[in-house]
């Protein structure tokens, strides 16, 4: 968008006409996620890196208006100079942009009053979406407080439909919008690569982008899975799974050659051509070729019995079996489903599941359970929508997507994702044979796997109710904060704080603390816990602080938007109750997981705890509950003593009482977290090199000293003149590197 309109308020009638008659063609649209925020909206957040390739530059289309305030400035002059203009959400102000608006396919945003994105939604027509937010009622609880915190809003008019909901995926993951469905698990899926950049292709498993030359299999489930069909192909194709540098220094066959699971071409025990061959076939084996494969080798095996060649024919029979064993290892291979992803979603509890199934080359290559974030008060067929278009936003699309119920957006949504994948894909709810079986069985492990997640968490939420009970705390802590230091001797020390709540782990909010002054002595615990606390209840008093001065200045929702929100929820309630229902959407939308905790466990004894009671009473934050952990005598486990502020003994939990085995998890998943996070920082100090401190040396020239030289250590030893020898080493350069070195002696 030209600066000129930026920054004049909301766009003139004639820009919006002209932005609808000069739309972008289908493969240039919906790159306004890839790209930073116009300047006139700094207080978003910046994009993220992971969004879909193929969406490109649209922001000659994006209608951005001033932020709200400035909409409101003629109201403050007449409030008098110096007053504060409280800012004016809910539907007064999305009144506002409906004259200006295009009825036009688009994707629009909602803003509350500090400029976070709290809803992105897609429409057929901007103009008559947006005019259904201006009603005065027939509002669900949950759009009614969208309603009423919304303070500005923000729009992107595109071609068609289906790229609006590719735009709508795509922004949703950018923004995690909180009245949005939001998935929770969006890791990447593992693959099988056969690396073709050798002369003898590796056999080995990836994840992240597809950047090396050679032949991807996937996407796979889990990591296990994609391990599990390695092994099986290594005892039935001989592919070699080591890495370059162990296949180039090899000598002599290694044990994997000895257990008859590599052909061992690092040592000439089979030539390159013949590999080749054993490497193709793996190929057509994972292409879903298994039964020519199959033939093949039961023909040469029994050409070689007939020609008396035993020992080959016996290594064609342990072939087929190892061949029997990875078709056998499939639990379902349906006929006539050779590339598909099936979708089944339960719901129960106000929680949904949605399991994943996927078949590639006529095989099930595993599932995988997801739980998104969702109003409890939307239905599974809304969930399911939503989460699809999100799914495949940085993921492949497969020619066939089988559901368990029939979403309102199915036609749309196969559109574009045939848009996407630049190919037909079909996206069916079956109603009989052999699909409708495997979407059954998917929906039966959606049941199950939502089973387990409501027992996990009830019992969760009662052993919480447990450490209230017994620590004496006022009610249930929905954030408990765990701390743990780690270090060998003071070096390369960390701190780990890990963070559980009713849903259990929350990983989301793990923090390390690499630990940074200079004036500990090495190996002070009580230093590191001090640094630690500090840096954590600093950054949440500064977040805390930050939001009463906005509070203070007049950011608040307006009190008629919030006001009709609430009377909107009443009626809905009281109609609820007239039916005999009751409804669970408030407390869905108001339980947002907290940044301050309610209790900290701190892993130590009394000096610890004390540290900790220092810091928050230097910060002010007296109301945070502190508890430190001691191990019992011998390190024993289960005879932990719990320390308290203001209280001369510990207290000990009875041996099998099940609070006592929460905290231990508590516990040890903060050591885990600890640990992890110092070894990872002492490999990089080990893997570190002197060459890396030396201004204008990366990756090529430190590359190219350890060739010519051997060592770092060979390096510093060198004189001006050898060092000039080496490729891409300048006189000036070479003069830098000897005088880094021999300043540092001197």
């Amino acid at each position: 968008m030209p600066d000129k309109e930026k920054h004049e308020g909301l766009p003139r009638h004639d820009a919006v006409k002209d932005q609808q008659s000069e739309q972008p063609e289908t493969a240039d649209v919906l790159a306004a996620a890839r790209e930073p925020l116009p300047s006139s909206t700094p207080s978003l957040p910046p994009a993220v890196s992971s969004v879909s390739a193929e969406i490109v530059d649209a922001a000659d289309t994006e209608l951005v208006p001033e932020p709200i305030s400035a909409l409101l400035a003629a109201d403050g002059d007449a409030a008098g100079d110096g007053a504060a203009v409280p800012v004016v959400t809910g539907p007064e102000v999305i009144q506002r942009y409906l004259k200006l608006l295009p009825a036009a396919p688009g994707v629009y945003r909602m803003l509350d009053a500090e400029g976070n994105v709290i809803y992105v939604g897609k429409a057929r027509s901007l103009k008559a979406r947006v005019s259904n937010y201006t009603r005065l009622g027939g509002h669900t609880n949950r759009i009614a407080r969208m309603i009423a915190t919304t303070a500005s809003m923000e729009f992107v008019s595109v071609r068609t439909e289906a790229e609006a909901l590719l735009l709508e995926a795509n922004l949703i993951k950018r923004f995690r919008p909180r009245f949005n469905v939001l998935m929770r698990d969006d890791k990447s899926f593992p693959y099988i690569l056969i690396a073709r950049d050798t002369p003898a292709p590796q056999i080995l498993k990836h994840r992240g982008a597809r950047n090396r030359k050679g032949d991807y299999f996937g996407p796979f489930a889990s990591a296990g899975a994609v391990s599990r069909t390695i092994n099986m192909l290594e005892r039935a194709f001989l592919l070699r799974s080591c890495s370059d540098s162990v296949y180039e220094s090899r000598t002599r066959p290694c044990l994997l050659h000895q257990i008859k699971r590599c052909a061992a071409p690092c040592t000439g025990e089979i030539s390159l051509d013949e590999y080749g061959h054993l490497v193709d076939e793996a190929v057509r084996f994972l292409r879903g070729e298994s039964q020519n494969v199959r033939r093949m080798y039961q023909s040469l095996m029994e050409e070689a019995a007939a020609c008396l060649e035993y020992e080959r024919a016996a290594r064609y029979r342990d072939r087929l079996s190892a061949l029997a064993h990875v078709t056998a290892d499939q639990s379902i291979n349906p006929e006539g489903i050779e590339e598909a992803d099936v979708f089944a979603a339960a719901q129960e509890g106000g929680q949904t599941c949605i399991e994943v199934f996927f078949f590639r080359t006529g095989q099930n290559w595993g599932n995988r359970a997801y739980f998104p974030k969702a109003d409890r008060a939307l239905s599974v067929e809304e969930v399911l929508d939503s989460f699809i278009a999100q799914f495949y936003d940085d993921k492949p699309v497969p020619r066939l997507i089988l559901l368990s119920h029939d979403v309102p957006s199915r036609e749309l949504l196969a559109e574009a994702l045939c848009i996407k994948s630049e190919r037909r894909t079909e996206i069916q709810v079956p109603q009989r044979g052999t699909k409708l079986g495997i979407v059954d069985h998917a929906l039966a492990n959606a049941r199950e796997a939502l089973g387990r997640k409501l027992a996990e968490s009830s019992s969760q939420r009662r052993l919480l109710e447990g450490v209230a009970e017994r620590f004496g705390l006022p009610e249930m802590p929905r954030r408990i904060e765990v701390y743990d230091n780690s270090h060998i001797q003071g070096t390369n020390a960390v701190g780990g704080m890990i963070v559980a709540g009713p849903d259990g782990f929350v990983k989301g909010q793990y923090r390390k603390f690499n630990i940074k002054s200079q004036t500990i002595t090495p190996g002070d615990d009580y230093g590191m816990m001090r640094e630690v606390l500090t840096r954590r209840f600093k950054r949440l008093v500064a977040s805390e602080n930050k939001e009463a001065r906005k509070a203070d200045a007049g950011l608040v929702e307006n009190v008629e938007a919030a006001e009709l929100a609430g009377m909107i929820a009443a009626d809905n309630a009281s109609a609820a109750a007239m039916d005999g229902e009751t409804s669970e959407s408030n407390a869905s939308e108001d339980d947002v997981f907290p940044d301050r905790p309610d209790l900290v466990l701190i892993d130590g004894g009394a000096g610890q705890l004390a540290v900790a009671r220092e810091v928050m009473s230097e910060l002010g934050l007296n109301d945070i509950h502190l508890i430190g952990v001691a191990k019992g005598p011998d390190r024993d486990a289960g005879r932990e003593h719990f320390h308290f502020p203001f209280r001369e003994r510990p207290i000990m939990l009875e041996p099998r009482d099940p609070v006592l085995y929460f905290v231990q998890r508590l516990r040890d998943e903060a050591h885990r977290f600890a640990i992890g996070s110092h070894r990872t920082r002492r490999s990089m100090a080990i893997a570190a090199s002197p060459l890396d401190e030396i201004e204008g040396i990366g990756p090529r020239r430190r590359r190219a000293l350890m060739s010519h030289f051997g060592s770092a250590k060979a390096v510093s030893r060198a004189g001006v003149e050898d060092l000039k020898a080496v490729d891409g080493i300048s006189a000036e350069m070479a003069r830098r590197i000897y005088d880094h070195f021999h300043e540092r002696r001197s």
